[in-house]
């Protein structure tokens, strides 16, 4: 399976009036800009996703709402709360593993520093090992053969947005 990972665009700062609810913080302008620009550098390098899996929270869902319109795959987004902010791995796992038939492509969008922690978890076997930093709008790829709660993937690539527009 090839594991996408992407952090949601850049949002609304934490604490802003009006948007006290953490999960209700909405991307500004300029992470939807510099998402489409991701979503295009997505084209160029000729990526699809048999599933589109997201946080429910507003900037993740509007972040992989932008990516599958860009990609023209809508039908292919789901919403997992084993996604949100410090969701459960192992369940996350589970329902990836779960799913008939088992997808050879996945995109998950989500939050820091969570996407980070799970991304070591699948590489080292431990979600504190490996100091990763995911920036907002940035991409990475995992390859694994059975996704297991552990060592289980390889770390392709990881793209920070930047590089990203310079695909676009």
């Amino acid at each position: 399976m090839n594991l996408f990972i992407l952090r949601h665009g850049i949002a609304v700062e934490p604490g802003t009036p009006g948007y006290e609810n953490d999960s209700e913080r909405p991307l500004i302008p300029k992470g939807e800009r510099r998402l489409r620009k991701a979503a295009a550098a997505m084209n160029t390098l000729e990526l699809s996703f048999d599933l589109i899996l997201s946080s429910p929270f507003t900037r993740a869902r509007q972040t992989a709402e932008i990516v599958a319109g860009e990609l023209k795959l809508q039908a292919w987004l789901k919403f997992a709360d084993a996604l949100i902010p410090g969701g459960d791995f192992q369940a996350l796992i589970q329902e990836l593993t779960g799913l008939k038939p088992l997808p050879e492509s996945v995109l998950l969008v989500g939050h820091e520093p969570s996407l980070s922690r799970f991304i070591s978890l699948l590489v080292s076997g431990d979600a504190n090992a490996a100091a990763i930093q995911m920036k907002k709008g940035g991409l990475c790829k995992l390859q694994a053969g059975e996704l297991l709660h552990g060592q289980c993937a390889k770390l392709l690539w990881l793209l920070t947005p930047s590089q990203m527009e310079l695909m676009a």
